[in-house]
């Protein structure tokens, strides 16, 4: 409904770095196109819920949140804020308030009158069940890799409201292709069935052969999930360069996202002409876990040399999940292919747990009791070394790393990436492993 971008040529899309010669929405700009979309429906005297992202994802939430109150505030009759958290731990208030970049005083204050809620994924009682998605429905929207009903369950808030306004950024993504619209309901705000079901179905077709692709399985089963919830439902998608908010597009959640994802494929993705036998990839503060760090890997992956070594650097990183580490610490981080080959043996793990693991770990093969991946990835975290031996991957001491060891050596094939984990780097001409599996799971 409303956007602002520069028109890019082909020829610069496919040759630059990330960086565009993009204009930086102003605040007036914001609340311009926010005022046009919310006076589209008509909200007074409506209970209204925002469905936001957590501390990792990076986007000008507390503009839009503010903004979004003071044109609506006023006459609505509710307005509420949830924190679409997945399987992440819950928001402290302290954390929810500097998400929404608003003080304690503002809180009790000015916002006074907003609810604050965090989703929680595992607590049977949160949940409303919205029905199955059949099997063959699930094996045309999987393109055939899977033929089994998935049931899908939903936070129950939703049913408490009289419109969903979802508001998020649009990141290439290794699950779904492009985060964001619906992602922020499932898994946003879902059950454990569907989310487990989709991030395996991604895991299966690959990280490098899904992120930064628009239109993926996951996808369909994302946008199908959510046409069972009767609320409803509108979103404001974001495109992000750094921390600049550089696209704003607003209507329903599957055109809202479209856009979006167009327009973050020409800003969030680095196109390489080879690949690197060495990245430091460096884990920003909001990874404050391997589970979200691991995105380090997910976005640098496919420029990887073959025997290559991708280090996750992230001093600050003291713990593998909060949520699953004693079953990752159980299980460890594996190829794809080494679960899908032992599969009786893992399949009634949790299949986003060994989503994560495969993502982290990378491509490779498992063939007579061998797994052989395609690359070394290495922790250089406070996580011992034993520790992360035992989960399968390397190890380095943060302290014995000089980040001026690793710049300006492109030509050598060293690349050194700050703030990793957003933008996606791709090669100009992919290899053939990097274009998604074809393996049929039934």
């Amino acid at each position: 409904m409303g956007n602002k971008e520069l028109v890019i040529d082909d020829d610069q899309q496919n040759v630059t770095d990330g960086q565009r010669n993009e204009v930086r929405l102003a605040e007036e700009e914001v609340r311009e196109i926010v005022a046009r979309a919310l006076a589209s429906m008509d909200l007074a005297g409506k209970r209204v819920l925002l469905i936001i992202p957590d501390a990792t994802r990076t986007a000008p939430v507390g503009l839009m949140f503010r903004t979004i109150f003071d044109l609506i505030g006023g006459e609505t009759s509710r307005l509420d804020v949830m924190i679409a958290l997945g399987t992440h731990p819950p928001m402290s208030e302290e954390a929810i308030n500097h998400r929404l970049e608003i003080t304690a005083d503002e809180r009790v204050g000015r916002y006074g009158g907003v609810g604050y809620l965090n989703h929680a994924w595992d607590d049977p009682a949160a949940l409303a069940d919205l029905g199955v998605i059949p099997a063959d429905e699930i094996g045309k929207l999987s393109d055939g890799l899977f033929e089994m009903a998935v049931p899908v369950t939903v936070n129950r808030a939703v049913f408490d409201y009289d419109q969903l306004i979802i508001v998020g950024p649009v990141f290439p993504h290794e699950v779904a292709g492009f985060s964001g619209g619906n992602k922020y309901l499932f898994p946003g705000i879902s059950g454990p069935e569907v989310l487990n079901f989709f991030h395996w179905l991604g895991a299966v077709i690959t990280n490098p052969g899904i992120i930064g692709h628009k239109w993926t399985p996951v996808r369909r089963v994302i946008d199908y999930a959510a046409s069972g919830i009767p609320t409803p439902r509108f979103a404001f998608c974001m495109v992000i360069q750094g921390h600049d908010l550089l696209g704003l597009y607003a209507g329903a959640p599957e055109s809202a996202w479209s856009e979006a994802a167009d327009h973050s494929a020409r800003l969030n993705i680095v196109y390489k002409d080879r690949p690197f036998h060495t990245i430091l990839s460096c884990a920003p503060p909001m990874y404050d876990e391997i589970w979200v760090a691991g995105k380090c890997m997910y976005k640098l992956e496919p420029v990887v040399a073959d025997g290559g070594e991708l280090i996750i650097y992230a001093p600050h990183i003291r713990e593998i999940s909060v949520t699953h580490g004693d079953l990752i610490r159980r299980i460890g981080y594996h190829t794809r292919d080494y679960f899908l080959k032992q599969w009786d043996q893992f399949k009634d793990e949790p299949w986003g747990v060994l989503a994560h693991s495969t993502h982290v770990r990378g491509i490779g093969s498992y063939e007579d009791g061998v797994e052989r991946p395609r690359v070394r990835v290495t922790l250089a975290t406070q996580i011992p070394e034993e520790v992360c031996r035992a989960i399968n991957l390397g190890y380095r001491d943060p302290a014995s790393i000089r980040i001026e060891d690793y710049q300006d050596r492109e030509e050598e094939g060293v690349l050194y990436v700050p703030n990793a984990g957003e933008m996606l780097f791709h090669l100009k001409t992919p290899p053939e492993w990097a274009r998604g599996g074809t393996v049929n799971q039934q």
